[in-house]
């Protein structure tokens, strides 16, 4: 018996290059806040969780199995299946308001492997 990551590669690539083409990066970078105030792109990832059921294995992605139980699962998603071709790393990061507040956020950079 072969295991999904063998039989659906092409797949799995298909859906970690649609993930990307829907969070549309500049400099190869996202934000977690402007990322958390854009419900269409969040929306857009969620909606693709069948297709992730359908291609991969899914028992270590409790965002895929389970999403209502966790805070954020589109970033689970994210991170779990782009780190196939990208390292991510991530970095606090300051969004300075013109009001003087400053919002704390992370900063995420996609490399290719």
């Amino acid at each position: 018996m072969k295991f999904k990551s063998e039989l659906y590669k092409k797949e799995q690539l298909e859906i970690v290059d649609q993930i990307i083409s829907i969070l549309d990066m500049k400099d190869n970078t996202i934000i977690l806040y402007e990322l958390d105030n854009d419900l269409d792109k969040t929306q857009k990832i969620l909606d693709i969780i069948p297709t992730i059921r359908k291609y991969y294995a899914f028992n270590n992605i409790k965002a895929v199995g389970e999403p209502e139980r966790i805070k954020r699962p589109w970033l689970s998603i994210i991170k779990q299946l782009c780190k196939v071709k990208y390292k991510i790393s991530r970095k606090d990061h300051r969004i300075y308001k013109d009001d003087g507040t400053v919002i704390r956020t992370i900063l995420y950079t996609f490399q290719n492997i």
